[in-house]
């Protein structure tokens, strides 16, 4: 039985980890377009750059859940410290940068709209 289950999530583990990387390499491209067009029309404004880099940041976020996935079925099938080392390290990056991409969020809505914002605060 444990034969078929490890024949069964190791190329699971590459699908995933394969995903991940493609969200990674498209996110990428996309903040790159984007902050090269807002490079060639001078954009001054920093409200533009920073959704770019939310943006940017959000597909890293997705593509770290993806890792994260991929990195809890590895160490299901073959717990080793090392794999459990590396789910944990996945697992406080992910958890950090959501943490700061929620706040960043949390200010860019703010700022856009200070009206609802103090309505929720008073």
């Amino acid at each position: 039985m444990k034969e078929w289950l490890i024949a069964v999530t190791e190329p699971t583990i590459v699908i995933i980890d394969m995903m991940a990387y493609l969200i990674v390499v498209i996110g990428t491209v996309q903040a790159f377009v984007a902050g090269m067009h807002l490079v060639i029309t001078r954009d001054r404004s920093g409200r533009d750059r920073r959704q770019v880099w939310l943006t940017y940041a959000r597909w890293l976020v997705a593509a770290l859940t993806f890792q994260l996935a991929a990195d809890i079925i590895e160490s299901s099938i073959a717990p080793s410290w090392e794999s459990i080392a590396q789910l944990g390290a996945v697992a406080v990056i992910r958890t950090f940068l959501n943490y700061f991409l929620d706040r960043d969020l949390a200010e860019v809505r703010e700022r856009q709209h200070p009206e609802a914002a103090s309505e929720r605060t008073g």
